[in-house]
């Protein structure tokens, strides 16, 4: 996708500053709406001036706003995943979803539950990360093997394949065990269960997850154009690569184990942040984990409002809008590429 040209840096802090402030509309819009609307006057008191003798006020703390901010951390986690997934494999359809991170890690939660039935929340983290671990080596061990070598479209389909396989043994241990409900939300992807120990998950880890990625966002860069020619430019590949899937891997497990297998935010956001930011990963990943933010919060108020008082899953937006999104890239990417 082409990007904007001589962008400035003002201007590329203005359009982020705008998408802040949507950002802030749009919280405070999840947290008005649901079942009971509520006013934002009510929600700007329930925050400032907390009154736990008043229902209102209760279901905002409790319920609506730990809600709003794990989907904002999970759009951006998901977002800043795929953009550093397109920047190291050269790949524009590479994203947690569309190469079976997330059925990976949703793979090893259900596999947790079902030997484990009272793993602690620690745990589950652990385990989406092992899993998404797992997922990925596969995928690449598959496509190195391929003849031809690993071309962006052959990684794509070893995801698919490999997503798809994961997600079908996912099916049997469930049904085994009886976790049908459970794997119904994880496939559906949602931030109904979502409370303030799910948003301490998310904060822990994308501290770290986020601090690495924003640390090596100027290697990704270097590593996007080529890596004949980040080589030739003195950067360490592996290293970079490693940090990189690191960080993916952290946030792309914590955010499944809050929201389930929420596809398409990190295969959408990262094209529409290059058209608008360029193809300066400093730029690219904060960018993108603010766009990814507004736009999962925007697909949780739709999921909620499009057939009230019954709750949409929010990965069925997302899905809605990736869908075409991605067949529109599959078919500009060629078979070769």
């Amino acid at each position: 996708m082409l990007s904007f040209i001589n962008h400035s840096s003002p201007l590329k802090i203005l359009l982020n500053l705008a998408a802040i402030v949507l950002l802030m509309i749009s919280l405070g819009l999840s947290v008005s709406y649901g079942t009971t609307e509520i006013d934002l006057a009510t929600v700007w008191q329930s925050v400032v001036h907390f009154n736990p003798d008043l229902t209102s006020h209760q279901v905002i703390q409790e319920l609506r706003l730990p809600r709003a901010i794990s989907a904002a951390l999970v759009g951006a986690f998901l977002a800043v995943s795929g953009a550093m997934m397109q920047g190291m494999t050269r790949n524009p359809l590479a994203s947690p979803s569309i190469m079976g991170v997330t059925d990976g890690a949703a793979f090893a939660l259900v596999l947790v539950m079902a030997l484990f039935p009272g793993v602690s929340g620690t745990g589950t983290i652990l385990s989406s990360f092992i899993g998404a671990g797992i997922a990925v080596a596969l995928i690449f061990m598959i496509g190195s093997f391929s003849s031809g070598g690993l071309t962006p479209v052959k990684l794509a389909l070893a995801g698919v394949a490999i997503g798809t396989l994961l997600r079908s043994i996912t099916s049997v241990i469930a049904f085994h065990f009886n976790l049908e409900k459970e794997l119904g939300f994880w496939i559906a992807g949602g931030l109904s269960g979502a409370s303030w120990s799910s948003v301490k998950i998310l904060v822990y880890s994308g501290i770290i997850g986020l601090l690495v990625s924003f640390l090596i966002s100027k290697s990704i860069t270097v590593l996007s154009l080529g890596e004949d020619m980040a080589i030739g430019l003195g950067q360490n590949n592996l290293i970079i690569k490693g940090l990189g899937f690191i960080s993916i891997l952290i946030l792309t497990g914590a955010a499944v184990s809050v929201a389930g297998a929420v596809g398409f935010v990190g295969l959408i956001i990262p094209h529409i942040t290059r058209f608008i930011m360029g193809t300066d990963y400093r730029w690219i990943i904060p960018s993108s984990a603010i766009f990814g933010a507004l736009l999962l919060v925007l697909s949780d108020i739709i999921a909620r409002l499009v057939n009230a008082p019954f709750e949409t899953p929010v990965g069925a937006i997302t899905s809605l809008i990736g869908v075409p999104f991605f067949l529109y890239l599959a078919r500009g990417s060629g078979g070769g590429k």
